[in-house]
């Protein structure tokens, strides 16, 4: 049976889908562009036209409005999706240091280097929780874990900045991971086993 809405079912069912939430970051925009397809068809009842025709093209120009939306709501969800991946460590990740460090070499045994990247950094933040030098936190991402570590530990803030650029490299899939890059992190790593957060001065915060 051909289907026949009118300008408020059109609206209707655009608005049901641009509230999807993985509109949401572009909902401004996307509903200027709803506002924009139905004003096409103000006036549409004075016009002599086929309904069948009619129906046919609502539906059509429908289609496109929603392809584009979601076009442009798919970097988005990537983004969110990639955030997702770059927190270091998770909520339920309760290994220590070592057990993580142990991952990372198996994974360096196998040559899966992005892993054994991974893993090793993930060692390093965990080791720094363990030595009091960070607050244990799940869900901070590479680059606050580097911030404030580096903070407090004024010597390692230039490796761990070049190792958290690393993990989110890998971990957003922006470039592979090699020996050498393990390599310099087992070096962090055993840096970070020794490291003593910096004296604070009198009246810092």
């Amino acid at each position: 049976m051909p289907v026949d809405p009118d300008r408020e079912t059109a609206r209707r069912w655009l608005v049901e889908e641009l509230a999807r939430p993985e509109y949401a970051q572009d909902q401004s925009w996307l509903m200027r562009l709803l506002e924009w397809f139905l004003g096409l068809f103000d006036g549409v009842g004075a016009v002599d036209a086929d309904p069948l025709v009619l129906a046919a093209v609502i539906v059509a120009v429908a289609g496109v409005v929603v392809g584009v939306a979601w076009w442009v709501a798919g970097p988005a969800r990537l983004r969110r999706r990639s955030a997702a991946r770059s927190v270091v460590v998770h909520e339920d990740d309760t290994r220590t240091a070592a057990e993580m460090r142990r991952a990372a070499d198996d994974a360096a045994a196998r040559k899966d280097w992005d892993t054994a990247v991974l893993e090793r950094f993930r060692a390093v933040v965990r080791v720094l929780e363990e030595r009091a030098v960070l607050d244990e936190r799940a869900g901070r991402t590479a680059q606050e874990a580097a911030r404030d570590a580096g903070d407090r530990v004024p010597d390692l803030a230039d490796p761990l900045g070049a190792a958290a650029r690393l993990f989110d490299a890998v971990c957003y899939g922006h470039r592979p991971a090699g020996r050498a890059d393990d390599d310099r992190l087992r070096t962090l790593d055993e840096r970070a086993s020794t490291a003593r957060r910096a004296p604070t001065t009198a009246g810092a915060s």
